[in-house]
Parts: C-alpha cells; structure tokens; sequence
C-alpha cells in the first residue's frame, strides 16, 4: 500500500517537473520569437464629439518613437505586436492602446477617442510695476486729463496725428480707386501678357528726366 502511494507521488512529482520544463521551454521560446512589424494607423478623435484632434503626440512607449497626427487627427507609423501606444495632446487625458498579437496582416487600424481635461487655474493680476504697492502709490500721485478740451488738445498734438496717419491704411475711396485701375488694366489686356515698363527705354527716359527735375523730392512743409 504504501510503496503504490509512493510510486504515484513520484510520479505526480516527475510530471510536474516535466510540466514546468515544457512551460519555461514555451517562456523562452516565446521571449526569442521576433515579432512582427505592424503598419499601425488610425483616426484620433474627442469623445464627446467626435472630431479629429490635430497634432497629437503617438509615440511607443517602449522606445519613444512615433509620430504627431494631421489636422484632420490621423496617423500613421510603423510599430511592433504588443506594443503600447501612448497618445498624449494638450488638454486631453492621456490614452494608451495595445497593439494585438497575431493579427493576419502587416496593416492594423484603430480608431482612438481622447477625453479633455479642463484644467481650472486661479485668476492672476499682472501690474506693469515689481510689487502691488508700487502700482498704488505711483496711481495716486499721477495726475491725468480731467478737461475734455485738454484731452482733445493732447490727442490732437502734431506728432501724435503723424503717428496716426502713418499707421493709417487706406481709407474706402482709396481702396475702391485701386480696385478698380486693377480690374480696368486686367481687362484691358485681357488675352494677352501686360507689358512690363522695366524694359520699357521711354518709360526709364521720363523716369530719369523727373528724378533730375526734382519730382520725387519731398515736401518738406508737408512734413512738419
């Protein structure tokens, strides 16, 4: 009785033994397979819409490579089976997505949603001064224009409407003239290639003959 019990605990212990050399033999072998090279592409879009996410960072996590997607949130590189792929955006949580194992072909698509993270900071005052109590002394002892006709005088002080009307662009008259010497030069010569007065010699003989009389000389009245 006892010598049956001990010939089948040796032998539970022999296959057991034999178990885990085949399970370590499977380990081993699947660590030494190479795995397949995937095409991995796909659509990053918002949950809650449904709209592609531009510039978004996918990357592998296990080497850091990847891609950015287009405007329109696709992508498209190329990764291994089992890999994880990170997708990380501004404003959006972080998602992660594995690559199967096994797949039939070398192409794989996936369509990724991404939830937005709202990120709530406490309102921040900026002063043009180093320090709060610097703005408020320097507002106190300033003195500013009460009088509507101190004020209009200021505003309209020569240099300040210089400054002005260089930084003016053309008003709609203007606008509306040159349009329309556009419009009426195209249609004249509509059909045909405009001439070019840089190799015009009658055009560079009233150019130079104005130069010498002094027409392109600035007013200096004007100016002042």
């Amino acid at each position: 009785m006892m010598k049956n019990s001990f010939k089948q605990t040796k032998g539970h212990k022999q296959l057991l033994v034999i178990f885990l050399i085949l399970l370590s033999y499977g380990v081993s072998y699947a660590q030494f397979v190479p795995k397949k090279i995937i095409q991995f592409s796909g659509v990053v879009m918002t949950a809650d819409s449904l709209l592609g996410i531009p510039f978004v960072t996918v990357y592998n996590k296990h080497d850091r490579r990847g891609t950015v997607s287009k405007e329109d949130g696709f992508f498209s590189f190329a990764a291994l089976e089992g890999d994880t792929i990170i997708f990380h955006s501004l404003g959006f949580i972080n998602a992660s997505y594995i690559i199967p194992i096994g797949l039939p072909d070398v192409k794989f698509t996936a369509i990724q949603l991404m939830t937005r993270d709202d990120i709530y900071l406490d309102p921040i005052i900026v002063y043009p001064y180093p320090n709060l109590e610097q703005f408020k002394k320097d507002f106190v002892t300033s003195s500013f224009p009460t009088d509507q006709v101190e004020i209009a005088y200021k505003n309209l002080e020569r240099q300040r409407m210089r400054e002005l009307g260089e930084s003016m662009a053309m008003d709609g008259g203007e606008n509306t003239d040159y349009f329309m010497r556009k419009e009426a030069q195209r249609f004249y010569y509509a059909g045909q290639v405009a001439p070019q007065n840089i190799f015009n010699p009658l055009a560079w003989a009233k150019f130079i003959k104005a130069w010498k009389n002094g027409e392109f000389k600035r007013d200096k009245a004007s100016t002042e």
